[in-house]
């Protein structure tokens, strides 16, 4: 288990404000600002989110207080479709082969 699947796991509002001060911490000692770490850690776990069930996304991005880097807020913008999915995968692969 990762650090973000046991975040996937979290139900409580103050565990989730502990834990992400967790991995904010983790994220500084490894050389980050703290401002650099939120954002990295926010968008982590939003991006970690998309891999569960549309619940344990939105779950976690209310928590957090974070969204899919790609997609969004499901709140907002709902799940992807698959088509929106595999748009999404064409242009990240896109921009990688120009790299």
């Amino acid at each position: 288990m990762t650090c973000y699947d046991y975040a996937m796991q979290i139900t409580d509002p103050v565990e989730a404000d502990l834990y992400l001060e967790f991995l904010i911490g983790r994220c500084i000692a490894a050389g980050r600002t703290r401002a650099e770490a939120d954002a990295i850690e926010r968008e982590n776990l939003g991006y970690w989110a998309g891999y569960y069930d549309n619940e344990t996304r939105a779950r976690v991005e209310r928590l957090f207080r974070c969204e899919h880097p790609v997609f969004g807020a499901i709140a907002v913008n709902g799940p992807p479709t698959l088509e929106q999915a595999l748009e999404a995968g064409r242009q990240m692969g896109a921009l990688r082969a120009f790299k």
